[in-house]
């Protein structure tokens, strides 16, 4: 990685590139043979179809790599495999519950479980980074960006789930990704859409924020993550986003924290920064700012703009020789680590022991938050008809995969009792589906009603008021984020799933029937505790 002339480390190196395709366009392939380059970032619905698709992609791309440098070895190639809501590298892989799922079963072990195996998926189909674990805490309900995302709320407790994840990982050949540094839990607007403003000061940070990223760092992480946040108690600029600060991104992770792994942004496409050619200026401060290695989106515009004005700006001497040759060692170092990562057999990818264990992270993490009236376990009488409710799922945020699952909370009721009608909303549903659904619900004797983040959306919540109102017997179930009994607290009986995958679904049936026991606990405070075991 030598820019000609200088003997300094070519900057093209700290990109990591990213396309559309789900196999390597020839643009790509050609640019990975002329100039160095970090690596590459793979995007659900741009690069993913089957895990064997995933793997013959990731091989040509490492083999166009290694035909310009044999010696560097292997690129960086990286997607957002977080489980959950989150599944970056499609749903051939084992849908496990996320880091709110995880968090609820208090088991630091589980997670470490958790992460080794989808480690030892992600090796399997090339991948070396994950884009995971998730540091930052739920401690804002109003957050769109984050929710189940999220292990809980509480900084040790969340250290620990962390540390265990970040553990795992590395023990399959993956580097792990603490992000969002320094923690965007307290941030009440997306960073995809805008630039938060975090009023946190040091003191908070330490005590707060940073606790899992010190226990990420601690458990080996070797990657940390950029927020697109603005921190103006740090930084002393309400407009500055932290990704671009060298307080943040130099002088807290690296002098203060010890961190001596890799340092890359979040995507740069997100409006939390600007965009258009505006982005140049960015990339340029985000690497003299102190991080290493840049985010790209899978637009060849935007990556080129991006590689250009870098390139430029090295050869007008406007990054510091000695940060050039140590971020080229830290690259160095973490390539070298991961070329000893073994490669397991491609069978292991949703293998029957992992679906195992997402069954067994599913079935300890359901959580029972109330049952004033003694509704469960349900025992109903032969003939008896369950209505099954909920919206269509869909993505409320791009760090999302939601849009690709099917509404299977009346499958999976079926699967336990023979008479379920299911009705599925439009998500948000509109008033119309809501009078039809609460005049069906009137010939219902159990209605089960799943929402999604109800707590910001008022026609979910009409929703469940109309069935209430009924005088039917309802149980509530939040699928996604816990908070959504506050929003509605005239439900008796409801529960926390913290997902709406088939795992999850099938482990909150068997709780409703009684044949596996509530063991979560709410891992957020509601102000409503849960009663499991």
């Amino acid at each position: 990685m030598t820019a000609p002339g200088r003997g300094l480390p070519d900057v093209r190196g700290r990109l990591m590139l990213a396309f559309k395709g789900t196999a390597v366009p020839a643009e790509i392939e050609r640019r990975l043979l002329d100039a160095p380059a970090a690596g590459i970032s793979l995007f659900r619905y741009e690069n993913v179809d089957t895990p064997d698709q995933v793997r013959a992609l990731t091989d040509a791309a490492q083999a166009a790599a290694a035909a310009r440098d044999p010696a560097a070895g292997p690129l960086l190639v990286a997607g957002d495999q977080e489980g959950g809501q989150f599944l970056g590298l499609g749903d051939g892989t084992t849908p496990f519950p996320g880091a709110m799922a995880l968090g609820a079963t208090a088991d630091p072990s589980l997670a470490e479980r958790v992460g080794r195996a989808t480690g030892l998926e992600l090796v399997a189909m090339g991948v070396n980074v994950a884009y995971a674990p998730v540091c930052d805490l739920a401690t804002e309900p109003a957050n769109p960006h984050l929710g189940i995302r999220s292990f809980g709320d509480d900084p040790a407790r969340v250290g620990e789930m962390v540390g265990a994840f970040v553990r795992g990982l590395r023990s399959a050949g993956v580097a792990a990704s603490a992000k969002h540094f320094p923690g965007l839990g307290n941030a009440d607007v997306d960073t995809h859409h805008a630039l938060p403003v975090i009023d946190a000061d040091r003191a908070r940070l330490d005590a707060v924020e940073l606790v899992p990223f010190r226990a990420a760092i601690a458990a080996g992480a070797e990657v940390v993550m950029s927020a697109h946040i603005a921190l103006p108690a740090i930084t002393g600029d309400a407009s500055l986003p932290a990704t671009l600060a060298r307080e943040v991104m130099h002088d807290l992770v690296r002098d203060e924290l010890g961190f001596t792994g890799l340092t890359i942004t979040d995507a740069l496409d997100m409006q939390a920064l600007p965009q258009g050619t505006s982005q140049v200026v960015d990339a340029i401060v985000a690497l003299r700012a102190g991080v290493d290695l840049l985010l790209c989106a899978p637009d060849p515009i935007r990556l080129g703009r991006v590689e250009d004005a870098i390139a430029l700006a090295a050869t007008r001497r406007l990054f510091d020789p000695v940060e050039l040759r140590a971020s080229a060692e830290r690259l160095a170092a973490v390539r070298r680590r991961l070329a000893t990562a073994p490669v397991p057999d491609p069978s292991v990818v949703r293998s029957a022991e992992h679906l195992a264990l997402a069954r067994e992270v599913a079935e300890r993490s359901i959580t029972l938050v109330r049952d004033d009236d003694g509704l469960l376990p349900l025992r109903l009488e032969p003939g008896a008809q369950i209505l099954a409710v909920m919206p269509r799922p869909r993505a409320l945020t791009p760090a999302d995969t939601s849009d690709s699952v099917a509404p299977g909370l009346a499958a999976a009721l079926r699967a336990r009792w023979p008479d379920v009608e299911e009705v599925v909303t439009s998500h948000p549903p509109t008033d119309a589906e809501i009078a039809a659904v609460a005049t069906r619900a009137r010939l219902a004797d159990v209605i089960v009603v799943g929402t999604l983040s109800a707590s910001a959306d008022p026609w979910q919540i009409g929703l469940v008021e109309a069935l209430l109102a009924t005088g039917r017997p309802v149980v509530t179930a939040a699928l996604r984020t816990p908070w959504d009994l506050d929003a509605y607290p005239a439900s008796r009986t409801h529960l926390a799933a913290y997902g709406v995958l088939e795992p999850t679904l099938a482990a909150l049936t068997a709780a409703l029937f009684g044949d596996i026991p509530f063991r979560g606990r709410l891992p957020v405070a509601s102000g409503k505790a849960g009663v499991g075991a």
